[in-house]
């Protein structure tokens, strides 16, 4: 790690010593030619013709050259004809040609340049991708199990055969049983179906990558296919893996084919991401998991047979599901009288996980705010007005 830091620090430092000696040796060219007293180009041949000329210097773009008469370097244009050189040397004047060893510094200059830019550009692009690469962090435990999540037994009993495929994948092999590819998590926002994924991976005991659609989204092309050959490479590196991909609609819609580049990028991630699909095989070392609130939205290719076997729904929870949620959320809160826990169970119906505890935060915020420690109705009643979220209750 520290020889990493050091060679990039040297490289930083030469990199700008060489930029640094660049502009001083354009400054120091452009002070010298502005330092030199101009004469047209009529006066040099007049005082040429008339042998006042001693010595003359050729630049690519000038010429520099001394009077006899005195000390004094004028500057003036380089016609740039073919005989021009000889017409001086023919006259008597001393000649130091320099406009060809200008050139090649001219030239030597600009390709100096060129290296640098485009080499800052491959260099800013290469850090795009290595910091792409730290993204995808590997999890060894996620220290969440299905005993921490509220309710929702069904869903946790269907889960349990790819928690065993996971911890026992040679065992289902000997037995002809494929072990699934992908899963799909489906429903609205806020019920814990990131919960759940790291939930499956605790169970199994195998490692866990967490990422999301807009992680493999890029403003250049073909990053994004990129990203998600690097994810598919650091779960093989850390089989038994679990990847879970948030937001998966964001980079699976549908395919597009209207010739956009956003389209042909999509177009791009979908094909990477089919490609990954089929590459790994069905030992079970290698899961993943997508999390989508529209499933109809994806593209038929992706979540086909073979890929994306399993599908599961994770709605909004049902009443036991809501009133072990009560109980969690209000552990360290104290309910009025004229609220209890079935009043809350019906009242939070048609809530996600997450409403059901924001309601119940906010309730608490305005109660201790008013100075009371209960929350009571009208505080539940408030704070679903100012969440902008609907409860099944009418006040009295």
């Amino acid at each position: 790690m520290k020889k990493k830091k050091q060679t990039k620090k040297i490289i930083s430092i030469l990199l700008l010593v060489v930029i640094a000696a660049c502009a001083v040796m354009l400054c120091v060219d452009e002070y010298n030619s502005d330092s030199k007293e101009f004469l047209s180009y009529v006066s040099f041949s007049k005082q040429l013709d008339e042998g006042k000329v001693e010595n003359v210097t050729l630049k690519p773009d000038s010429i520099e050259f001394k009077l006899k008469e005195n000390e004094v370097i004028y500057r003036t244009d380089n016609p740039g004809y073919d005989q021009f050189k000889e017409k001086l040397l023919l006259a008597g004047v001393n000649v130091l040609d320099e406009s060809v060893q200008e050139d090649i510094v001219t030239a030597a200059s600009d390709m100096l340049f060129n290296i640098i830019f485009f080499g800052l550009i491959i260099f800013g692009v290469y850090k795009v991708i290595e910091y792409n690469k730290k993204t995808f962090k590997v999890v060894k435990h996620t220290g969440v199990k299905f005993s921490d999540i509220a309710g929702m037994d069904r869903m946790k009993k269907d889960l349990i055969y790819a928690v065993d495929i996971l911890k026992n994948p040679e065992e289902y092999a000997k037995k002809g049983i494929r072990a699934p590819k992908g899963i799909v998590f489906e429903g609205p926002p806020g019920n814990g179906k990131t919960l759940f994924a790291k939930a499956l991976a605790e169970e199994a005991d195998v490692n866990f990558i967490a990422t999301k659609g807009a992680d493999f989204q890029s403003a250049m092309m073909s990053i994004g296919a990129r990203k998600i050959k690097m994810l598919f490479k650091k779960a093989a590196k850390h089989k038994p893996c679990i990847i879970f991909i948030d937001e998966f609609d964001s980079i699976g819609e549908r395919r597009n084919y209207a010739g956009t580049g956003i389209d042909k990028e999509n177009n791009r991630i979908i094909t990477s991401m089919l490609n990954e699909m089929d590459g790994f095989d069905s030992s079970g070392d290698v899961l993943v998991i997508a999390a989508t609130n529209s499933y109809n939205s994806l593209d038929p290719a992706l979540v086909r047979p073979g890929r994306f076997d399993l599908k599961y729904n994770i709605g909004n929870p049902d009443a036991q599901t809501r009133k072990e949620l009560i109980k969690i959320y209000t552990a360290n809160k104290k309910l009025a009288d004229n609220v209890n826990e079935d009043i809350l169970v019906t009242a939070f119906d048609n809530l996600s996980c997450a409403g059901i505890e924001t309601i119940l935060n906010e309730a608490s915020t305005i109660a201790g705010a008013a100075g009371s420690n209960e929350i009571s109705m009208d505080n539940i009643l408030l704070a679903a007005q100012k969440t902008s979220m609907k409860l099944n209750v009418k006040r009295k």
